[in-house]
């Protein structure tokens, strides 16, 4: 099989043939058909996360195979691998746990530390075959386009979850979400179409904005005006929820500032940086601030519902070779991508 690893920090990713893995007990082999690619893709290519005050997170390691968005088809089972049959073409569910820890009896594999994430730690879909540990990872995508479908594994479920996470929206209760790349792109669909959540959309780049607008989206503002906070605290008197898909000091605390008393900012995007918050604050103010990664299996299963019934709008797709897997990452850390990027196998 041909995968694409990582080499050195932020290189090039190396063109790599070896012989293509055999599933044993309960394994199932996935051609892929579609990756996309994915913001953490940047970080893990990169090898290290941005933890603010000159201080980094080392994640990356020469040889590891990125692509966590994988679609594909079944062409091997183990011995033991039921309830799918080769030919079959189905979503992968990546965020995998050991199996064994108490996390992973909550249902909360995407916790589970190290855990065998596609992609992170175990071999993902920047290759034409991946090794799936069990049947139940795999999920039915319906009528919906192969690359569309994979998205769902990562953006579409990374912004179901978060969405999950505030509950039901009353009468009155305001939603920000901050960042229109691709991750906040998908929460905007899902939020009109499967929440009914009209939510303000907030971004520095305004073409985003104007995606944003074209998706239904009624209020927009650029983050990079302080002054625009403080317009939508007076438009609102204060907003119920933030969603930051950016995760930057900046966008945080642009985020914290349009919160009402009582308010909850959910953080998903892994930017980087400090967030420093008077301690007195957090009880007088009465806010949460909330952690969100990725969803569970339970959620990507209830996402591909929502999909199959056609009640989430399909995001901007942009297919690429899986040969051009390194120049998607360039592009996606310069900026220049709208929507969603997919390799598509030859």
């Amino acid at each position: 099989m041909i995968a694409y690893q990582t080499a050195a920090p932020g290189a090039a990713l190396v063109k790599v043939e070896s012989a293509t893995p055999e599933p044993k007990g309960t394994e199932v082999l996935i051609q892929t058909v579609a990756c996309g690619v994915c913001h953490s893709d940047i970080h893990l290519h990169d090898g290290v996360f941005d933890l603010g005050q000159d201080k980094k997170l080392e994640v990356g390691r020469e040889g590891m195979v990125l692509g966590h968005e994988i679609f594909g088809e079944v062409v091997a089972l183990g011995p033991e691998a039921e309830g799918v049959s080769v030919g079959d073409r189905r979503v992968v569910y990546p965020w995998i746990g050991c199996g064994d820890c108490s996390v992973c009896h909550r249902g909360e594999e995407h916790l589970c530390t190290p855990g065998r994430a596609l992609g992170a730690v175990m071999p993902g879909g920047f290759s034409d075959h991946v090794i799936v540990p069990h049947p139940r990872y795999l999920l039915d995508k319906g009528d919906i386009s192969d690359s569309l479908a994979a998205t769902y594994a990562c953006s579409g479920l990374t912004a179901y979850s978060a969405l999950k996470k505030l509950g039901e929206l009353g009468k009155g209760d305001e939603l920000v979400i901050i960042g229109a790349g691709g991750v906040g792109m998908m929460a905007i669909q899902i939020a009109i179409s499967a929440f009914k959540i009209d939510p303000i959309v907030v971004d520095i780049d305004e073409s985003k904005l104007t995606a944003a607008r074209e998706l239904g989206v009624s209020r927009t503002y650029d983050s990079s005006d302080r002054q625009t906070s403080k317009e939508i605290r007076k438009l609102t008197g204060g907003v119920f929820a933030v969603i930051d898909f950016v995760g930057a000091e900046s966008s945080v605390n642009y985020g914290l500032s349009t919160l009402r008393k009582g308010g909850t900012i959910v953080i998903v995007g892994l930017y980087g940086g400090v967030l420093s918050v008077p301690l007195p604050f957090i009880p007088m103010m009465a806010r949460v601030i909330q952690g969100s990664f990725v969803g569970t299996l339970a959620e990507m299963r209830e996402l591909m519902e929502l999909v199959k019934a056609g009640k989430v709008e399909p995001i901007q797709i942009q297919e690429r070779p899986m040969s051009e897997a390194y120049e998607a990452l360039v592009d996606l850390k310069a900026g220049k991508v709208s929507g969603r990027q997919v390799l598509m196998r030859a």
